[in-house]
């Protein structure tokens, strides 16, 4: 990364971004949430129906601390467990409870040692898979399945004030809610509609993981059994 052109979609102008009104409870924790994708931002900004405001920001990433979940050396269950670290799931037996503790100490990254994060967005779709997965309702396969075929959105996430501090603001635009929100709604039909018709459906095999294999097994980031789900 070097120099970037970041949006933001909001239903407002918001020229100076401050790090302390930053929800801590969002997919990786406290921070001001931006994209590379124009339009996807636009979403973003009429995620309500409304009309909304795309702001546009140039960003010098030069000496910044980056985490990116995308580089190939990290997996979905690194990004399940900053999200279990943030997020409020609905955890609803014992074994997603531990479920939790095991993959946020054994996955877990704390964002905080960063000053931008770059990864997935957990929209309502995603999440309810992510959720599934930590309650053992679906195996590590079939959740890197229904990912992989889905069109997650990617964030720019500045997670320190020393990040959010080097943007500088470029314009605004509006986004016409009639036209982006049918947009934003389709693409968490779509990820319903794939894991309706083509990843449910599917067979699951004898020796596929779930995630009480991989807590009696105490399995971690570099294990062949995991390694080998996430690459078939």
């Amino acid at each position: 990364m070097c120099a970037l052109t970041l949006y933001h979609g909001s239903e407002h102008i918001v020229r100076k971004p401050e790090y302390d009104l930053g929800s801590p409870y969002n997919d990786y924790g406290q921070g001001f949430y931006c994209t590379l994708d124009f339009d996807l931002a636009c979403e973003w900004a009429c995620k309500g129906g409304r009309d909304g405001i795309v702001n546009s920001y140039s960003l010098d990433t030069e000496g910044l601390r980056a985490l990116d979940m995308l580089d190939g050396k990290h997996s979905i269950l690194n990004w399940i467990a900053i999200l279990l670290t943030h997020r409020t799931f609905s955890l609803t037996n014992e074994i997603a409870i531990d479920a939790r503790d095991y993959l946020i100490e054994h996955f877990g990254i704390d964002t905080s040692l960063f000053d931008i994060v770059v990864g997935y967005r957990a929209d309502d779709s995603y999440f309810s898979f992510a959720e599934a997965f930590v309650e053992n309702g679906i195996p590590l396969r079939k959740l890197d399945e229904a990912l992989r075929l889905g069109k997650l959105g990617e964030q720019y996430v500045l997670t320190s004030p020393a990040g959010i501090n080097r943007l500088e603001f470029v314009e605004a635009v509006p986004a016409e809610g009639s036209l982006y929100f049918p947009r934003f709604k389709s693409r968490d039909e779509l990820a319903r509609s794939l894991w309706r018709d083509r990843v449910r459906p599917g067979r699951t095999w004898k020796d596929d993981i779930f995630i009480v294999d991989i807590m009696r097994e105490e399995m971690d980031n570099d294990d062949p059994r995991i390694l080998r789900a996430l690459s078939e």
